[in-house]
């Protein structure tokens, strides 16, 4: 079964949430926990497009305010996901196809395909950009 996008169920969500660029320490917070929620839990799809939105003010936030002239380590990123997801290592495995080649994106001594970074973002729910340096 496929289930349909319905605008009126995000615009509630929307309504409740109330998401908006982040510019504080206690916004990023709030956005975080909200984040937290929805990370653990099968999402609809209205909720997905929120965790998304979400995720972006966050990295909007994070980037200017904690990194400004600094990239997003992309390998410190991969690792904070799979420590906040409920994924194991071994599932993270099987998606990148073997030990070896986990163990070196992990370890930072391999970057992260395009391919690569579409299957992490399927596998964590998140933007695939995240992890393309």
């Amino acid at each position: 079964m496929t289930l349909i996008f319905n605008p009126e169920k995000y615009k509630e969500l929307l309504t409740t949430y109330l998401p908006k660029i982040i510019r504080t320490e206690a916004e990023n917070k709030q956005a975080l926990a909200i984040v937290e929620d929805l990370m653990h839990r099968e999402r609809t799809p209205e909720e997905n497009e929120l965790y998304q939105l979400l995720i972006t003010l966050i990295e909007k936030f994070e980037q200017e305010y904690y990194q400004p002239d600094e990239q997003i380590n992309v390998h410190s990123m991969l690792l904070f996901l799979l420590e906040q997801s409920d994924k194991t290592r071994e599932e993270l495995e099987m998606v990148l196809g073997s030990e070896n080649l986990m163990a070196h994106i992990l370890n930072g001594q391999q970057k992260i395909t395009p391919e690569q970074a579409r299957k992490l973002g399927e596998f964590f729910h998140v933007e695939p950009s995240l992890f393309i340096e």
